[in-house]
């Protein structure tokens, strides 16, 4: 059983950073792909990041050019570099990983961790 298991949530004002992290345990494969999600009150989850076990990232256009998505395939941790930071990006923040596992599909998601942006 794979559990992820985010950290790196809080407080900051506008303009700050926040670096997040997803640490995986359990059997996670080098081929999985890893991504974020963020789900802001009263809207829909939303995809903001992902990186392919390749190492194509891939962004939002609401994140682009302020968010970093990177992986350590070694720790089996992805983490989401977050920049520039404005209040609509106050959201609960899910960390994916998702793939093939034989001839089954994996997705797992973790539990969340909370961004707050505010002055």
């Amino acid at each position: 059983q794979v559990q992820l298991v985010e950290s790196g949530g809080g407080l900051v004002q506008p303009g700050g950073s926040l670096r997040l992290s997803c640490a995986a345990s359990g059997s996670i494969f080098s081929s999985y792909d890893m991504g974020w999600y963020r789900q802001a009150p009263g809207k829909q989850r939303e995809w903001i990041a992902a990186v392919t076990s390749g190492g194509t990232t891939n962004y939002a256009d609401s994140v682009k050019g302020r968010f970093t998505i990177s992986r350590d395939i070694a720790k089996n941790t992805v983490y989401l570099q977050m920049n520039s930071l404005k209040p609509e990006d106050t959201a609960v923040y899910y960390c994916n990983v998702r793939g093939w596992s034989g001839a089954n599909y994996r997705n797992y998601w973790g539990q969340g961790t909370q961004v707050t942006v505010s002055s």
